[in-house]
């Protein structure tokens, strides 16, 4: 189905509609996160983003974002606390980036977009794999880490260093040793609600965990990312920028936040 949407000129997203209906969907993300509006919950626990064991196995270029791939058949580096009942495994990150520093981040905050946004991807270890996951509403966590343009990011320098050998859709390389904590801000305070996935098929299946502190990137490092292609090797290079979705409607939802 991948061929039905894109982020390029010729599919953009209002053909998601016609092709994903859930697109107009109850709990659709990303969403405009409204400080003001969102409540403190004083039941919300800290998060537990355990990563001491986690074991890196490739980066792949899908198309559409880039993928850092983990071994998630055991509970190696989880996600637990916060909003969320039970263990979710790490499977996988990618960034949302786009063309030009000022903007690129799928959530914004009171409107104001970021460079870029990081996505941390869990899924429930109540269900017998990811993709059973996708199919519950409480099948995914996903932690957002808003990205901005300042000093560079160390902990981020080695997946830099191998996207040029992922130039292109399809192709993927070895990814081995890397510690995704070196990606996380200081504070982990965070704004949640349920959402769904940002690319189709839009299942509504996300618990949205996004951090309240960016982290820093250098612009060096930005512009690495612009030089990805949405396309295969051999067609005409389209540059990957603006693989992001615009803000949906938030409906009936209520943005809580771990901090006062």
């Amino acid at each position: 189905m991948s061929h039905h949407w894109g982020y390029g000129k010729h599919n953009g997203p209002e053909h998601w509609y016609k092709y994903f209906p859930i697109a107009n969907g109850e709990r659709q993300s990303p969403v405009d996160i409204d400080t003001g509006a969102a409540k403190h919950d004083p039941s919300l626990k800290p998060l537990c983003v355990c990563y001491e064991q986690a074991t890196s196995r490739r980066i792949l270029n899908n198309g559409h974002s880039f993928n850092v791939e983990f071994d998630d058949s055991q509970d190696k580096a989880v996600l637990k606390g916060g909003p969320l009942d039970g263990t979710y495994r790490l499977i996988q990150f990618h960034f949302h980036w786009g063309s030009l520093d000022e903007q690129g981040s799928e959530h914004t905050v009171d409107k104001k977009k970021y460079s870029a946004e990081l996505h941390l991807v869990h899924w429930n270890t109540k269900y017998p794999d990811f993709g059973k996951a996708v199919q519950q509403p409480d099948g995914l966590a996903v932690v957002g880490v808003f990205v901005k343009i300042g000093s560079a990011k160390p902990g981020l320098q080695k997946v830099i260093d191998a996207l040029d050998s992922i130039k292109t859709k399809g192709k993927h390389a070895d990814f081995t040793d890397f510690d995704p904590r070196g990606l996380l801000p200081e504070s982990l305070d965070y704004w949640t609600y349920l959402g769904s996935l940002t690319t189709p098929p839009l299942l509504e299946c996300v618990t949205w965990i996004v951090l309240k502190e960016p982290i820093s990137v250098s612009t060096e490092q930005m512009k690495k990312f612009r030089h990805l292609s949405f396309s295969e090797e051999g067609e005409p290079e389209e540059l990957m920028v603006e693989n992001c979705r615009p803000t949906q409607p938030l409906k009936n939802r209520q943005i809580k936040a771990s901090f006062k």
